[in-house]
């Protein structure tokens, strides 16, 4: 169900002062939590057999900027030519111990008015105590989220709205989904999770993850020697979720040489491979602050 929002509404302004960083009470931290991190596991369906049936204007997608997790949702929707089926809308960059929130800089939440991301998991769950996260698919119709498991939503975002999506573009081919799958955990593990896990540890536990990250940027660098994506001559799941990390390499993850000793320009095909994705409207428009030196085509394949 959706709601008739009048005049926006938004959450007061970060104060870590009064609500504390985002994290402690949250996450795995939260007293007596044994379920996934992300529980919400619910899953569309062209049928409607899993009791969400893929319909236009029926989901919205909750999403940041600033989170490569989210991002990947928001890339995908554009990809599958998604955007006037499935609505989208952004919280605030920044947040405090109440997590994500809506305001000003992003503009509100125009389907159920929260101001704090909070509100659609206790609309779902009374009270729920775990981790506040994006990308969050919600269900108008039901009034609740449907998934918070980001590898999930942009599967079936990818492959359950086909009856309205751009059919030229197959992010998930039955074909290659064994390949797919291996190379998605792989990425996940040494690349999306690994440059966190660097920033974190410290001595020589830094060292082994470092290690561990640059080892499979090298390892990708020379797959895409010889050829022009992850998978072949399309665009696939794996290079969404790769690309994310790649975007935001030389600006967060390895800022100051944390992991590497060169820019992701030292990598010479993942760099010409990133740039020729930016050139696609679906990761352009979807993401903020690239240098100018993203611009450049490398026509890489053609």
């Amino acid at each position: 169900m959706t709601v008739s929002i009048g005049t926006p509404t938004y959450a007061s302004p970060v104060d870590h002062v009064s609500y504390g960083e985002y994290g402690p009470g949250r996450l795995h931290l939260s007293a007596g939590w044994d379920r996934p991190v992300y529980p919400f596991q619910d899953r569309i369906t062209a049928d409607g057999s899993s009791g969400h049936r893929a319909e236009p204007g029926r989901y919205h997608l909750y999403v940041a900027w600033v989170c490569p997790y989210a991002h990947r949702a928001a890339i995908v929707r554009k990809l599958k030519g998604l955007e006037e089926v499935v609505s989208l809308s952004y919280v605030d960059d920044e947040r405090d111990g109440r997590g994500w929130a809506f305001r000003e800089r992003r503009g509100p939440d125009p389907v159920n008015g929260f101001t704090l991301l909070e509100q659609a998991y206790d609309a779902t769950e009374r009270g729920y105590p775990g981790h506040i996260s994006v990308p969050v698919l919600w269900d108008r119709e039901k009034g609740r989220i449907v998934s918070n498991n980001f590898p999930d939503i942009t599967i079936d975002l990818a492959t359950q709205f086909e009856r309205w999506a751009d059919r030229s573009v197959d992010l998930y081919p039955e074909p290659l989904r064994p390949e797919i799958n291996k190379l998605n955990a792989w990425l996940y593990h040494d690349v999306n999770s690994g440059v966190s896990r660097v920033a974190r540890a410290y001595g020589r536990e830094r060292d082994e993850e470092r290690q561990r990250v640059l080892s499979a940027l090298e390892w990708l660098d020379e797959r895409l020697a010889g050829q022009r994506f992850l998978t072949g001559d399309t665009v696939t799941e794996a290079d969404v979720r790769l690309w994310v990390t790649l975007a935001r390499f030389d600006t967060e993850h390895n800022r100051d040489h944390l992991i590497s000793e060169w820019d992701l320009s030292g990598f010479e095909h993942l760099w010409g491979y990133a740039r020729d994705l930016y050139q696609r409207l679906a990761f352009r428009e979807t993401t903020e602050d690239l240098p100018a030196e993203w611009d450049t085509p490398h026509g890489r394949g053609r």
